[in-house]
């Protein structure tokens, strides 16, 4: 009885272990993940793609709230670099973890013009979903806008 007694204690201490391991690196994960959104932000604030880049994997898809759809980091970049944004903030930014997977949503106010010279007065919804490369680098894969003006 006390042998059993021991082995259930032992594997109760190694499943608390192994849940409180796996939880301070989901919580690692939403960290690091909140943090790209940040410089992702400050590529916008400051209009350069630079920041931008290394952040995009290149089969990146993003789908803008006027429903045009782009297919690569190229693409994505260059509409990025045509835009030019007076004033640009994020709020209610949340990060859900799915093991090598990460899905940050949050909120996008942005004053500015776009490449056509059109004034921009956005609030958009925005999901972006991460995923940690072969390389161990986190990067988007893809990004969903929705405007939430009327």
């Amino acid at each position: 009885m006390k042998r059993s007694l021991t082995w259930c204690l032992l594997g109760a201490v190694l499943l608390a272990g192994s849940a409180w391991s796996q939880s301070s690196d989901t919580s690692a994960t939403e960290k690091a993940v909140a943090g790209l959104e940040q410089k992702w932000l400050q590529s916008q604030q400051t209009n350069n793609t630079d920041l931008l880049a290394p952040l995009l994997a290149d089969n990146f898809v993003q789908t803008t709230s006027e429903g045009k759809v782009t297919t690569s980091r190229a693409a994505a970049l260059a509409d990025a670099k045509s835009t030019k944004w007076t004033h640009a903030e994020y709020d209610d930014v949340k990060v859900i973890v799915f093991g090598d997977t990460a899905v940050a949503i949050g909120v996008f106010k942005g004053n500015g013009t776009d490449g056509t010279g059109k004034v921009l007065d956005e609030t958009d919804r925005f999901t972006d979903t991460w995923m940690k490369m072969p390389s161990g680098k986190w990067q988007c894969i893809a990004s969903q806008d929705t405007s939430t003006k009327k």
